[in-house]
Formats: structure tokens, C-alpha cells, sequence
């Protein structure tokens, strides 16, 4: 018998009415064919909604799709007073839907995953973000002299500054009014900068010719000393036709001192997905750097510093790891921070619970950083060592036996399975696993299972209002 074809092409644009949704923001729809109904992943779309979408991936019993318009909206959604954006498709949803989806969701992905079939029995409590709106510290915008027209739906030879238009690389949306995800002063001053901008006569950057002069803006805010920091990325090319004073001067008549410091860096790189902090970098107005405050610590943070995007909401995730982690209390053994960063659970773990941290990461500058974070802070009840995971009680054999709760915070990929092998031979009582993925959490807590951990509980943390992400902090016990 052979091999049955696939009936979509990637590429191919469909309209798909959406039935129901999956993690991760995949909207479910069902497309007839000859042979039955065939399922479609939409991703960024909402029950009720029709959206015309693209084929990304063909398979021969379902196919995944990226939303590239919405055509009918859900009689879920409701109106609202920000500029919609590709970057919150929720927004247009009430919060408490939000969490249903998010929450049902995630609780269906530890069953199919992780085979944890007590997951509602686990699950304790879903912990929203304090400010729903406006919450974002750092936020990035792009330049394109390709710019998409909201109005008509077609393309313009224009100066656009703004978000990528959904589905593109080469083409942005201007951004004119406040998008109700970051500062509302701000965004709503953005297309005065624009216009400056574009009055100087050099051009934005146009990704299909990969030429140009303005690539990005990219701003911090610190929320405890309402402050911003902007760095305005740019090419080289055009560079001695540009007068940064100016462009300072306009900046501090339109931020005041609300403006912590300016930056310019040259970024010569012309692929498709540059990295904006990477290039030669100057200071063009005040400091290169913000302070901002989590759990009663000050925490100084560049435009290439790893920080919490919702620091409100951060300090409700680190409360919860603090009270998973010291739950049993008065333990004479050592709580340890692993692949710790620059040691923000590290520092509030010390301060909280009075007992000794062990922070380990194998960067030795974010060992650095962490070392220079604490003495800030005057926490001394902790250590930093960069090391490597597998090599640490080899290195420190003084701690072998004595680590009672590991506290782990992995990338969105999880931990490669070889590490987390090297996390079960250090043979904590506890693990409490923060995750900004719970699909690889789901993944690993099965292996952690293996081990001889049992999945204790764990919560749910809303860092991110209007976007389908979601976090995880969960709780493995020796048996």
C-alpha cells in the first residue's frame, strides 16, 4: 500500500473556523476532507474566532498553522482601550478566561507528557499577575521600511517603527498609541520619535535588502525608580550623517528626568534575526544601567542583563519558591541555587529563611554578577561557586550529604536530560523546579519520577497577562 499524500502544502493559506484550544496558545479547528475531518493546531488564535492561516508543518493526520489574520472574531473576546498588537492575542479576552484556558490547558499537558494522572490532585493554586496591564520592564521595537497599513491590510514603501506584523519578518506595524503591555508614556510618545527619525533623512532598516540605518529601539523601565533606559540600535552605514546629541536632546524634552540614560550601539550584522545588544556600544546621556527593586533587594540591571519581564509578579513566583523550598524549615543541611544566574533566588532564599545558599552556575561573569548583587545587599548566609553541575560535590566534597532543597529555574528548553541526571546524584530531599515551560517540566517531572521523587504539587504563575505563556513551580520529594 503506499504512502498516502499529505493534502496541504506548507505555505498554503487556509480559513479555519476554531473549535477549541491547546497549550501554548494553539487554537484546535477541523478542516473536511475526502477522508474525514482533519485536526488543525492554529497558533495565537481563540475559540470562536475564523482566522485565515498559513501551513507551517504537514503531517498526514493533522496540520500546524500560524495565524496571519483574524476574520471573525470570538463572541468571547470584548474591546479594548490599547492598540492591538500580534504580541498579546489575548488581550481582547477576559482575564477570567485567560486563566480557564491557561490553566485546563497545562493540567491536560502534565497528563499527556508527564502521565501524571493525580495532576489535578497536585495542582494548589494559580497565582495571577498584581498588575494585569502595563506591566512589562523592557520592551523592543523594530524598524522596516516595509510597514503593513492597519487600515488597508496591505504593504507600504514607508519609515515604520513598531512590532512585526504577524506572520512576517520584513514587514512592522507602526505602533501609535499605548499597547497596554508596557509604559504608557511611552508607547504613546513613540511616534513622535519616529517622526524625528525619520526626519533626519536616514533611512529604517529593510530586512529583504538588508540595508539601512535604524534597526531597533529597545527601552527598560525600572517600576521602583520609574525610570527608562533606551538603546537605539543602528547600522553602521550613515552613521557620521547622524547627530546623537540631537537625538538625546529630543529624548530628555519628551522623558524628562523620567530618562535614566540613552544608548547607541552599532550593530553591524545584517541577518534576519540580530541579536540588538550585540555591536559596539556608547553612552549618549546618563547611565548605562537602572536599579530596580524585587522582595526588599536592589538589583542593577543593564540592557543585557537576564531580569524578570513583570517584576510585580516575579516577586509573587519567588514568595511561592521561598515557601516551597523552606518548607520543612530548621534544617541543619544547605538549600543550593543551581544554574543560578546572576543569584536573584539565591539572595531572597538567604534573606528569607536565614540558612545557607549554595549558588552554582558554570558562567563564570554571572557568578561575578551575583557575587557583586549580594554584597549590594548585604547578604552574606550564601556562597557562589561557578561550576560545572556534574563536577560540583567532586569539587566541594565538603557538601555531599548536606544539600536538603534544590531550587532549579532552566531555560524554555528544560534541562538536557544529561544535567538533570547530574541533579538527581546530589541526592537533595527536595527539588522545587521553576519552569517558564511547563511542557518540559511535564517531561522531566516523569524522569524525576524514575528517580525516586514524587511529584508533591506544584502552582501555576501568570508573568505573562494576554499571551498564552504560563509558569510553573513545582515540588519533588525523595520517596
Amino acid at each position: 500500500m503506499g504512502k498516502r499524500n499529505r493534502l496541504f502544502k506548507k505555505g498554503q493559506q487556509l480559513e479555519i473556523r476554531i473549535k477549541d484550544i491547546a497549550f501554548g496558545g494553539k487554537g484546535i479547528g477541523k478542516i473536511p476532507t475526502d477522508d474525514g475531518e482533519m485536526a488543525a493546531f492554529v497558533q495565537n488564535s481563540l475559540p470562536g474566532q475564523l482566522v485565515r492561516a498559513k501551513v507551517v508543518k504537514s503531517k498526514r493526520r493533522y496540520i500546524e498553522c500560524k495565524t496571519m489574520e483574524v476574520l471573525e472574531h470570538s463572541a468571547q473576546e470584548v474591546e479594548t482601550e490599547f492598540q492591538t498588537i500580534p504580541g498579546a492575542p489575548y488581550a481582547s479576552l477576559p482575564l477570567a478566561l485567560q486563566e480557564d484556558f491557561k490553566k485546563r490547558t497545562t493540567l491536560e499537558l502534565y497528563r499527556r507528557i508527564g502521565h501524571i494522572e493525580n495532576v489535578d490532585d497536585l495542582f494548589e493554586e494559580y497565582i495571577e499577575s498584581p498588575q494585569p496591564w502595563h506591566y512589562r520592564n523592557k520592551m523592543e521595537y523594530s524598524f522596516s521600511e516595509i510597514r503593513h497599513d492597519l487600515e488597508t491590510g496591505k504593504e507600504a514603501d514607508d519609515f515604520g517603527l513598531g512590532f512585526k506584523h504577524r506572520g512576517t519578518w520584513w514587514k512592522v506595524e507602526n505602533l501609535d498609541a499605548d499597547s497596554g503591555l508596557f509604559d504608557e508614556e511611552f508607547e504613546n510618545k513613540l511616534h513622535e520619535i519616529r517622526e524625528f527619525l525619520r526626519a533626519t533623512g536616514l533611512p529604517a532598516w529593510h530586512p529583504p535588502k538588508r540595508e539601512g540605518f535604524f534597526r531597533y529601539l529597545v527601552v527598560r523601565k525600572s517600576f521602583s525608580a520609574d525610570q527608562l533606559l533606551v538603546n537605539l540600535v543602528t547600522s553602521a552605514v550613515g552613521l557620521d550623517e547622524f547627530d546623537t546629541d540631537a537625538f538625546a536632546e529630543k529624548m530628555k524634552d519628551l522623558f524628562g528626568d523620567r530618562l535614566a540614560g540613552i544608548i547607541h550601539t552599532v550593530n553591524t550584522h545584517v541577518g534576519d534575526r540580530v541579536e540588538p545588544n550585540e555591536g559596539n556600544t556608547s553612552v549618549l546621556l546618563g547611565k548605562p544601567k537602572i536599579i530596580e527593586k524585587l522582595n526588599g533587594l536592589e538589583f542593577e540591571i543593564s540592557m543585557t542583563s537576564f531580569f524578570q519581564t513583570n517584576p510585580k509578579c516575579a516577586e509573587k513566583l519567588y514568595s511561592k519558591v521561598i515557601e516551597y523550598a523552606d518548607e520543612k524549615g530548621g534544617s541543619n543541611k544547605y538549600l543550593m541555587d543551581l544554574f543560578c544566574g546572576t543569584g536573584t533566588i539565591g539572595q531572597l532564599l538567604a534573606k528569607s529563611t536565614g540558612r545557607k545558599v549554595i549558588g552554582v552556575d558554570i558562567v563564570e561573569s554571572a557568578i561575578e554578577d551575583a557575587k557583586a548583587n549580594a554584597a549590594r545587599n548585604g547578604v552574606e548566609n550564601l556562597e557562589f561557586h561557578a561550576a560545572d553541575v556534574g563536577k560540583f560535590l567532586k569539587e566541594f566534597p565538603e557538601y555531599n550529604g548536606k544539600i536538603s532543597t534544590i531550587v532549579i529555574d532552566p531555560p524554555r528548553a528544560g534541562i538536557a536530560p544529561k544535567s538533570l541526571q547530574k541533579v538527581i546524584e546530589i541526592d537533595a530531599d527536595r527539588i522545587v523546579y521553576v519552569s517558564c515551560n511547563p511542557a518540559t517540566q511535564a517531561r522531566d517531572a516523569e524522569e524525576l519520577i524514575k528517580a525516586g521523587y514524587e511529584f508533591k504539587k506544584f502552582s501555576l504563575v501568570d508573568q505573562f497577562p494576554h499571551t498564552s505563556h504560563i509558569e510553573a513551580i513545582g515540588v519533588f520529594e525523595k520517596r
